[in-house]
């Protein structure tokens, strides 16, 4: 059998960045909670190794991870917000807009981009996800990115 490649759920070393969306910040602040959480219990201090970096909106966050990336300071990078579907078609414009830049971004630079942008119909559906039934999607997201960041790391050796 060949060798089997995975991240690990341990401290990969180096910085990581949280770009936010302060749109629907009363979300994305919880979101941030959870972020920064899920780093602390990993052994990476939020206020030591995180970088929080706020842009207006969902839609200008791959502007943002496109430049914390080109940096080269980070290890990953966690983008964070909440789209709420209304009633028009903004929402499919901004939500699909920000995932595929984002995506865009990772491919680009090497850098691992963790899209934890909440995405959902309602503010419930948005309030569960952010810290309540649901869990929490930036701690979730937190974690994507240290497994990523090990990932990479190890691919690299």
């Amino acid at each position: 059998m060949a060798a089997v490649i995975e991240g690990k759920m341990v401290d990969p070393g180096g910085r990581f960045a949280i770009v936010a969306a302060r749109f629907n910040d009363f979300i994305t602040e919880r979101l941030i909670g959870g972020a920064e959480g899920a780093f602390d219990a990993h052994g990476i201090d939020p206020d030591d190794r995180v970088d929080l970096i706020w842009v207006p909106g969902a839609f200008e966050l791959p502007l943002a991870c496109q430049k914390v990336a080109a940096t080269g300071r980070y290890a990953a990078v966690v983008a964070l917000g909440a789209v709420i579907r209304g009633s028009t078609p903004h929402f499919d414009y901004v939500a699909g807009e920000a995932a595929k830049g984002v995506s865009k971004v990772a491919l680009d630079t090497g850098v691992p981009m963790i899209f934890g942008v909440l995405t959902t119909d309602t503010i419930e559906q948005a309030i569960e996800r952010a810290g309540t039934k649901a869990g929490n999607n930036g701690a979730k997201a937190a974690c994507a990115a240290i497994e990523m960041a090990s990932l990479i790391a190890r691919i690299g050796d």
